[in-house]
């Protein structure tokens, strides 16, 4: 299974004074710690951290990190994407692999 997933905070938290821009990093930072610590394949981007694994030490990770990010808000919201494909792995890197082909036959 493979995952993406965004999670932050709104309102006022407890973890720490709110920044005067109104960025997240901090509770994000949190998350993607929760992620990196699990020591599944992952990565993270701009807007989403993707996590790949079997369905319940994925969404074990998906719970900790949301659980990470709630000091630093009074609510948490959490997008979240998966792609459940039964007997495959190595996708996180595999789907990029095959896309990068496409585009190179294609030209």
């Amino acid at each position: 299974m493979l995952i993406a997933f965004s999670v932050a905070p709104s309102g006022v938290g407890t973890a720490a004074a709110e920044n005067a821009d109104g960025s997240v990093h901090d509770a994000v930072a949190a998350a993607v710690a929760v992620v990196r610590a699990s020591g599944l394949p992952h990565r993270t981007t701009s807007m989403f951290t993707e996590v790949e694994g079997e369905w319940d030490e994925v969404f074990d990770v998906v719970k900790r990190a949301t659980d990470a990010v709630m000091p630093y808000g009074s609510r948490v919201s959490l997008v979240l994407k998966a792609d459940i494909r039964p007997g495959r792995t190595g996708e996180i890197d595999g789907k990029i692999e095959r896309l990068e082909r496409a585009i190179d036959d294609a030209s």
